[in-house]
């Protein structure tokens, strides 16, 4: 009986775990574009932004979503404040620009329409060309970006 329990629980931990948003980094991006070319979400985010956190977890609860950006997308989750190291994108060079304790990231500002004070979540959706199609500030429903993907996808 404990052999079976064991068994049961070893081939049900798996799919719960598999349903989560494959995630990855700037520099991995650059490399995986060369290879193949896909439609990017690029989410930034900050560690204090309860809405952020609530909304990923949202996110990755919609198992069709995960399924859906995992197959189809490239996703790079990017926390505006404490990435501190020099990114390259689209053949520009963006660097932490540090304000006492804290700071923001250039390529935040750059990618933000908002300037002064960037809104997060901040949801930036590229062609696999790496043109912008979709800019969302706020939280994104996970029904709503369903629909924006299948329009890009």
């Amino acid at each position: 009986m404990m052999k079976i329990l064991i068994f049961l629980f070893l081939m049900l931990v798996p799919s719960f775990c598999l349903s989560q948003i494959k995630t990855g980094t700037f520099s991995d991006w650059e490399v995986q574009q060369q290879k193949e070319a896909k439609p990017t979400i690029i989410h930034i985010y900050t560690d204090w932004c309860a809405v952020c956190k609530i909304e990923y977890f949202q996110l990755n609860k919609d198992k069709e979503l995960v399924e859906m950006i995992n197959e189809n997308f490239d996703f790079i989750n990017f926390e505006a404040e404490k990435t501190k190291e020099k990114i390259i994108f689209q053949g520009k060079e963006f660097n932490y620009l540090p304000n006492g304790n804290s700071g923001i990231h250039e390529l935040v500002l750059a990618l933000s329409k908002n300037k002064n004070q960037p809104v997060y979540p901040l949801w930036i959706i590229l062609d696999e060309n790496q043109e912008l199609v979709y800019y969302h500030e706020g939280q994104f429903k996970s029904e709503k970006m369903k629909e924006k993907l299948l329009e890009i996808f």
